[in-house]
């Protein structure tokens, strides 16, 4: 046996390496070892031009696969993300009276979508003490003609999107009602009920203050905003 040849008893080992070097090649472990072990052997005074480039590929692989995992787990979030609105848009379709279709919101809507409160506003120029608004005052409430507008922009000189999430500091008091002082985040769409009548607004309120943030995509809360608007034209009409 010479100096440079594995020991009489790892000749099993060297064996399934000869037999399968692709498994070395394709640990990044074992061959930062073997390049760190070379660049030992040679000494301080050499420059190894190919570790260094393998080092730097390696840097590259290990960027691409931080992408490849970011751009899965982005994909899977949005699947997860179109289906609860698919499932939270099928059962307000289920309903057949508008008592029941409010009552929804604030149940299996609000698990649906992952909520903790669901509150329908509606601007209304006569807002009297109606006992149908009380009786639903857990998920519906009136409010003065402008407020969907101006609690949208937060009072700013800006035009009204139909949607914005954005996290929010806890209230005392507000269209979240007792529970205003739990919510973190919120989605705030705007809805129109077409011409002659008064906008309303659906806040989705959540105690994650990660739930909803500006720098999420608004499509899927824009549809079912306009799925929303339509199923509301029916009741009202």
């Amino acid at each position: 046996m010479t100096d440079d040849t594995l020991p009489d008893d790892d000749d099993g080992l060297r064996g399934r390496i000869l037999a399968d070097p692709a498994r070395l090649l394709d640990d990044p472990e074992i061959m930062r070892a073997l390049v760190e072990a070379d660049a030992e052997a040679k000494g301080a005074n050499v420059v190894d031009l190919r570790g260094l480039a393998m080092e730097r590929l390696q840097s590259r692989l290990d960027r691409l696969e931080d992408t490849h995992r970011s751009v899965i787990a982005a994909a899977y979030e949005n699947l997860a993300g179109t289906n609860q609105i698919h499932r939270a848009v099928l059962r307000m379709m289920d309903a057949t009276r508008f008592e029941t279709f409010l009552q929804d919101l604030s149940g299996e809507v609000a698990d649906m979508l992952r909520v903790d409160v669901v509150r329908l506003v509606l601007e209304t120029a006569s807002p009297e003490d109606d006992p149908a608004i009380a009786r639903l005052s857990d998920v519906l409430s009136v409010a003065e003609p402008g407020f969907v507008a101006d609690y949208a922009t937060q009072g700013r000189n800006v035009p009204v999107r139909q949607v914005s999430l954005r996290p929010v500091e806890p209230q005392e008091a507000g269209p979240y009602g007792a529970r205003a002082p739990d919510i973190l985040s919120e989605a705030c769409l705007k809805l129109d009920f077409g011409p002659g009548r008064l906008p309303g607004m659906l806040l989705l309120g959540a105690s994650d203050a990660a739930r909803f943030a500006p720098s999420q995509a608004t499509d899927l809360m824009g549809f079912f905003a306009g799925v929303f608007e339509r199923q509301m034209r029916r009741w009202l009409s």
